[in-house]
């Protein structure tokens, strides 16, 4: 409800807009029709009126962006909220079982490993709303040291499958031209192993029931370190390839109206995040997409280091 009323501003202040610089071009074009004789009035009432359409302009775009990003924020807030109070309804209601019944000691190692589990996913949120704060600081992270990128790609497989209870073969990796022996990057390895993950999350949560996703890692000169996560799943209308980078934003059911991802869960700041930590690192990253159903490619680049 409240998304279609923002909708609904947005409608109205865009056409109020509009509306009024129409108004103003009218009076402009009408009050040099009337007065084109006067050479000096008419030329500053030319630039006074371009003006005024101009400031009009401005304000009705900067007025339409920051109701697109109120609707973000609200949107963010909804997500954080159920990614925090959904496992810890589930971690008190096990605990409420466990307190008022007696349960056979398998039930309750069950019990036990299912409130871990929300628990880690709990700390997983928090850590992923610290992260997107600390990713707008410059001043942090200043602190490098050389990095072995192959076994980092190589650790967020094997986190991505545990998390996910994955076989081996959903993930596939592989290799590609190196251009010597070592993939070291100069930087911070939490960080690295953060954005790593982050793509490779993205990618299982977007695949849908069949999760194959394929992690290419290469090194196509000396200066360069590349790696392409490819997933198979629901792929990014072409409108919204730049937009999964910015802050908040997720691919939702009104970007692919014709599938289903509301069991997606997310908080909109993982690929956020893996932006700012490649830029820090003196790299870059963007997605690759065909369209709708089509999967993913998102492409990290880092700079090489050599010691």
């Amino acid at each position: 409800m409240r998304i279609s009323s923002r909708r609904g501003t947005i409608v109205f202040f865009l056409c109020l807009g509009i509306g009024l610089v129409a108004l103003a071009v009218a009076l402009n074009v009408g009050w040099i029709i009337l007065n084109w004789r006067e050479g000096v009035l008419l030329f500053f009432g030319i630039i006074f009126f371009a003006l005024i359409i101009a400031g009009m302009v401005v304000n009705t775009i900067f007025l339409v962006r920051e109701l697109r990003r109120s609707e973000q924020h609200d949107s963010f807030i909804n997500a954080v909220t159920h990614e925090l109070k959904t496992p810890v309804a589930s971690i008190r209601l096990h605990l409420e079982t466990l307190q008022r019944r007696e349960l056979p000691e398998k039930q309750k190692q069950d019990f036990y490993g299912v409130m871990l589990s929300d628990a880690d996913r709990l700390n997983e949120t928090v850590e992923q709303v610290l992260r997107a704060g600390r990713a707008g600081d410059k001043r942090a992270g200043r602190e490098k040291h050389e990095v072995d990128f192959r076994q980092v790609v190589r650790d967020c497989m094997d986190a991505t499958r545990s998390r996910h209870r994955l076989q081996p073969e959903a993930l596939h990796y592989e290799e590609g031209t190196t251009n010597g022996n070592g993939l070291q990057v100069r930087g911070s390895a939490d960080d690295l192993r953060t954005a790593v993950f982050n793509v490779l999350d993205n990618a299982v949560k977007y695949s849908g029931d069949h999760v194959e996703v394929r992690v290419r890692l290469e090194a196509p000169d000396e200066k360069r370190i590349i790696l392409r996560v490819q997933d198979q799943g629901v792929g990014i209308p072409p409108e919204d390839v730049k937009q999964v980078f910015k802050r908040f934003y997720r691919v939702t059911h009104r970007s692919l109206p014709h599938l289903n991802l509301a069991h997606i869960k997310g908080t909109g700041l993982g690929l956020f995040i893996v932006k700012a930590i490649a830029e820090k690192h003196g790299g870059k990253v963007f997605a690759e997409s065909d369209g709708e159903g089509q999967g993913t490619t998102i492409v990290l680049e880092l700079p090489r280091w050599a010691a």
